[in-house]
């Protein structure tokens, strides 16, 4: 025997239980999918007043993940405290299982329960146990992601591909909770803050000389690693951006003064003023005093 309660309050929620002939003729018809496969799956925003008895435990393994506010679950009269971007699961068991909402604070949920052939065998071989209690995690974005791919999956029907097509995503929601990438969010952010940085240390040397070194000595990293995500981020290798700024700066001074080549090219770092004028015309494909009297830069 079972109990479920909620409020009139509990609303926008979305839901899909699958009837026992769906899976299992799923699983008929492709046996492979036996091994993992969806029972429910659903979203419960801001849940005030959910709460869920199962005297008798239940024959699924149940993920729930906690967007936001606070909820909680009781394992034999253990209590487990549930708080924003942490999950849990509750394996396959017999044992008297209890969780809810938090009443000041009602939590928002994503929720799968899903089984196998081998479920006993599935929660060794992955450690899941009994009272192991809620994980802490970063934002799982690309758990969000794969949980709406399931449920509108689902959503359009039980046909072979609609099942197929969730119950593949399955395994991949499930990794992006037990092998989390971690700082994954954290990393590429890091990453966009050095190239930014490192695109604006340019910027305030323009008159001097920098080597690959220098530049990734200053973001602590290894000369070829620098260089592979500034090219990656920019299209272009470190050393050829700095040139670009260079040559983009003479283009300015080029066509708002009447400095001479000579000065704007020693501004620039080059002490060689021939050279400056071949590497401006290997670049812009004119030279200085061509762009500088060109139609283009008088239109500009």
């Amino acid at each position: 025997m079972e109990s479920f309660k909620q409020h009139d309050e509990f609303r926008t929620e979305k839901l899909i239980s699958l009837p026992n002939n769906v899976w299992q003729k799923a699983i008929e018809e492709n046996p492979v999918l036996g091994n993992l496969y969806i029972t429910h799956i659903g979203y419960f925003p801001n849940a005030t007043y959910y709460y869920r008895e199962r005297k008798k435990g239940c024959t699924d393994n149940i993920l729930i993940y906690c967007v936001r506010g606070k909820g909680w679950h009781i394992v034999n009269g253990i209590r487990f405290e549930i708080r924003p971007n942490q999950f849990f699961i509750i394996p396959a068991t017999n044992q008297h299982i209890i969780y809810g909402a938090d009443e000041d604070d009602p939590w928002t949920i994503y929720w799968v329960h899903f089984s196998s052939r081998k479920i006993d065998i599935f929660n060794k071989s992955f450690n899941i146990g009994l009272f192991d209690g809620p994980r802490q995690i970063a934002y799982n974005e690309k758990g969000i992601e794969l949980w709406n791919i399931m449920y509108h999956s689902l959503e359009m029907g039980y046909g072979k591909e609609n099942i197929t097509k969730a119950n593949l995503c399955l395994y991949h929601f499930l990794s992006s909770f037990l092998y989390p990438d971690v700082n994954v969010n954290e990393k590429k952010q890091d990453e966009k803050d050095s190239i930014s940085n490192t695109i604006t240390y340019m910027r305030n040397n323009l008159g001097g000389k920098i080597t690959l070194e220098d530049l990734a000595l200053i973001n602590n990293l290894s000369p070829s690693h620098f260089s592979l995500l500034f090219k990656k981020s920019t299209g272009m290798a470190p050393l050829d951006y700095f040139i670009h700024l260079k040559l983009q700066q003479a283009c300015l001074l080029l066509i708002t003064s009447e400095v001479k080549v000579k000065i704007i090219a020693a501004d620039l770092g080059y002490d060689d003023p021939y050279y400056f004028s071949r590497l401006f015309k290997k670049h812009m494909k004119i030279s200085p005093l061509q762009y500088r009297f060109s139609p283009q830069s008088k239109s500009s």
